[in-house]
């Protein structure tokens, strides 16, 4: 997939900007598994043009000089421009606007979402990027199928962010009313796709977790990538697998519980080296709960782990789980992801009587 002229993605899959979620150590997880390519968390205008210390800490590069792009979500064209211009100046190579994101206070501030309202302001912001960064940096912009059913503006609303300069145009396919809540319509992702010239690549986004689910996005709206969120949360791995199957070759199917477990370990090697601080063991938390989702026993650590006051023993919270699963895995001869969901409280740890599953 090509975006603008110079910037070409091999695998046609992204991962999505999330708040508190898409930081540095994320995001190295995902590229190592093969994402095609990653974007920041979404990240406020005004607070990096003030400097804000919180918000610039998480303006961070990729490592190894893999390409990036930087979310910036705000209304003030000055602070727009200047957000962009500290995106460019860490090396991103695509500065990426949020007219999507629902939360209310976002659309509050009459940003994110709120501006598919007022689609001449989101040009004006649009065509404010396009002058701040250098040619050789696209800029492109990711927002909702419209504000509500009733206003499903999307494909008007991407011709006109177009028409000021945007190169690619990311579609999430709920409204601003829904949130996240009920299913994503990949109808609308279509007719963007065929309202916008085909050199302008459109990104389908919303409901994709599963090779299935990314086969049926691409086939259905003809978009040119999909992008995906929620559905990486704990499984990097559908990264790899949807690689594989982008490039015709066979899918390698999903992890054993050996590899979630070095994964894990992985992932808690980055967010020491690259975060630390008074909030590692909060991420860790994080991805304790993220890589054992699915699993016999999850709720059980997710609740315990939560309790542990410090990082040594979160770890090793997890090390025991997986010590188990793995054992009892090997006695039964249990698939990893299979769990008894009605019992799946019971875990691990709180009964130790295998006989629940």
């Amino acid at each position: 997939m090509r975006i603008g002229e110079h910037l070409v993605v091999d695998t046609p899959v992204l991962l999505a900007p999330m708040a508190a979620v898409t930081d540095l150590p994320f995001r190295t997880v995902c590229e190592e598994f093969g994402v095609g390519f990653t974007i920041t968390e979404f990240l406020s205008a005004h607070a990096l043009s003030v400097g804000d210390p919180k918000t610039t800490g998480k303006l961070t590069a990729s490592l190894g000089g893999r390409k990036f792009g930087v979310q910036i979500f705000g209304r003030e064209e000055s602070m727009m421009e200047d957000a962009a211009r500290l995106a460019v100046k860490i090396g991103a190579s695509l500065v990426d606007i949020n007219m999507g994101c629902p939360a209310k206070r976002v659309v509050a501030g009459e940003c994110g979402s709120a501006l598919m309202r007022e689609p001449a302001i989101a040009q004006t912001l649009v065509r404010a990027v396009v002058r701040a960064v250098p040619a050789n940096v696209p800029v492109t912009v990711k927002h909702r199928a419209g504000w509500n059913q009733d206003n499903l503006n999307a494909p008007e609303f991407a011709l006109a962010l177009v028409e000021a300069g945007a190169k690619m145009i990311t579609v999430h396919g709920r409204t601003r009313t829904q949130g996240f809540s009920g299913k994503s319509d990949p109808n609308i992702i279509k007719l963007v796709r065929d309202a916008l010239p085909s050199h302008i690549p459109v990104v389908g986004n919303g409901d994709v977790i599963s090779i299935d689910d990314y086969l049926r996005m691409r086939e259905t709206t003809g978009c040119d990538a999909v992008m995906i969120g929620r559905g990486a949360l704990g499984n990097p791995w559908l990264f790899a697998r949807l690689k594989e199957v982008a490039s015709g070759r066979p899918d390698p199917g999903p992890p054993g519980l050996e590899e979630r477990l070095t994964v894990f370990r992985r992932h808690v090697e980055l967010i020491e080296t690259l975060k630390g601080g008074p909030r590692t063991l909060h991420e860790v938390r994080k991805a304790c709960a993220w890589y054992a989702r699915g699993l016999y026993g999850c709720n059980a650590l997710r609740l315990r782990v939560w309790e542990t006051p410090d990082l040594a023993g979160a770890r090793a919270l997890v090390e025991e789980y997986f010590a188990q699963l793995i054992e009892r895995q090997s006695r039964l001869g249990l698939e990893p992801e299979m769990r008894d969901s009605k019992t799946e409280s019971d875990g691990v740890f709180s009964s130790g009587d295998d006989q629940a599953a």
